[in-house]
């Protein structure tokens, strides 16, 4: 089977400066795997790397479509396995690199993702409802799901309870699953809890610094105000700070909260995939990947 590497991990855990590093020592082209880097201008929030930060190493599925319209993990995992296919043509290695889990493993895992069509009446009734009163249904319809999910965006939640409505429930991860495509090593990062905190907090002031604000400014002037809330509450903390609400140290706060709560519903859906082999340098990172690659 083909060979693919994956980079996975939190947010704020070195995640792109290692699968730029190790792409540039064994030959790689990145795929993103990213929820937000996926968008137009979002640059600053999604923390997208800079032309400078690739370091000449090719990146795919940055910045590939208007935030206007909705990113599915169908079309990734479609995209994504269609580029992997490429990218090994050209002979090199695919390197999946992102903190939306859900996007590595329908691209890698060998799921099936369910085929439920959208069910608009439903949406429309629920599109009425705030986050957090869809999160308290959806624990109803399927505890699972809900202790997984991102419980501030209604984009997701909405289309898990679609699905829960369906099936009964989001089909889980099978702890053994493996992809009939690809042959994955799976590398995770897991930063210790006071490292982390240290990174969100010099990745928010950073962020801020950069002009986070007017780029969601011009974002939120080409939006409706449904489509904006829906990209989650961290735009919505940026929102209260540009209409006056709150103060930008007080949203530098609310964005740093929000940003660890994240991090922690991202272990959560990581650790169930037991092929992921935790690191912590770049050393052992280039170790592992050599013998895989050998």
């Amino acid at each position: 089977m083909q060979k693919i590497i994956a980079i996975v991990g939190p947010t704020a855990s070195g995640k792109t400066s290692l699968g730029i590093s190790l792409a540039r020592k064994i030959g790689g082209e990145i795929i993103s795997a990213d929820s937000r880097q996926i968008y137009r201008g979002m640059d600053i929030i999604a923390g997208t790397p800079t032309a400078l930060e690739m370091h000449g190493v090719p990146h795919h599925l940055l910045r590939a479509t208007d935030p206007r319209r909705h990113y599915s993990a169908g079309r990734f995992a479609r995209e994504g396995a269609r580029l992997a296919t490429a990218i090994a043509r050209r002979g090199n290695i695919p390197i999946v690199v992102g903190g939306t889990g859900f996007y590595a493993d329908a691209l890698l895992s060998g799921i099936e993702l369910p085929e439920v069509p959208p069910n608009m009446k439903l949406r429309g009734e629920l599109a009425k409802k705030t986050a957090a009163q869809l999160f308290t249904y959806l624990k109803r319809l399927d505890p699972r799901r809900a202790a997984e999910i991102d419980n501030d965006n209604p984009v997701r939640l909405i289309r898990a309870m679609e699905i829960a409505r369906a099936l009964g429930a989001v089909p889980p991860l099978p702890a053994a699953a493996r992809s009939k495509k690809f042959e994955v090593l799976w590398l995770g990062l897991s930063p210790t809890p006071e490292a982390h905190r240290r990174a969100i907090r010099k990745r928010v002031r950073e962020h801020l610094r950069r002009g986070l604000l007017a780029e969601a400014q011009r974002l939120r002037a080409r939006l409706s105000k449904k489509r904006y809330d829906e990209l989650g509450a961290e735009f919505r903390f940026i929102a209260d700070c540009l209409d006056k609400k709150i103060t930008k140290k007080e949203l530098a706060i609310k964005l740093e909260q929000w940003e660890l709560a994240y991090a922690k519903r991202q272990m959560r859906w990581l650790r169930r995939n037991a092929h992921i082999v935790w690191i912590q340098t770049k050393r052992e990172a280039f170790a592992k990947a050599g013998k895989f690659t050998a």
